[in-house]
């Protein structure tokens, strides 16, 4: 393996860490739709500034949000170019999953016809 390709790697991982918890994953859901303050993604949790600052700041290290300072605010806003990675990791298990599928559906017929 080629340290290009371990770096890859590395990011890879860190996206599905971030990836691996459900208040992150709403949060990602939550700024698709637009920048979110941290205050505003913390709402729906009814977690504090610091609470949501954390998932934030896993986020920020998978490089799926940006944050910037406005005066005393912080705004975030979603990277998505990390996520297609992690979507062309997923979709070669599905094209994987879709061929065996296909295959026992094929011996089935086969078995059924006999």
């Amino acid at each position: 393996m080629t340290v290009a390709a371990l770096g890859a790697d590395d990011a890879l991982d860190g996206v599905f860490r971030a990836l691996g918890d459900p208040t992150r994953r709403a949060m990602l859901r939550l700024l698709a739709a637009g920048e979110r303050t941290i205050g505003e993604l913390a709402a729906p949790f009814s977690m504090t500034f610091a609470g949501a600052s954390k998932h934030v700041k896993v986020l920020e290290g998978a490089g799926l949000v940006r944050r910037t300072v406005r005066g005393r605010t912080h705004v975030c806003r979603l990277e998505a170019a990390p996520l297609a990675a992690a979507d062309a990791w997923l979709r070669y298990y599905a094209a994987f999953w879709d061929d065996r599928i296909d295959a026992l559906e094929a011996q089935l017929r086969r078995e059924a016809g006999a």
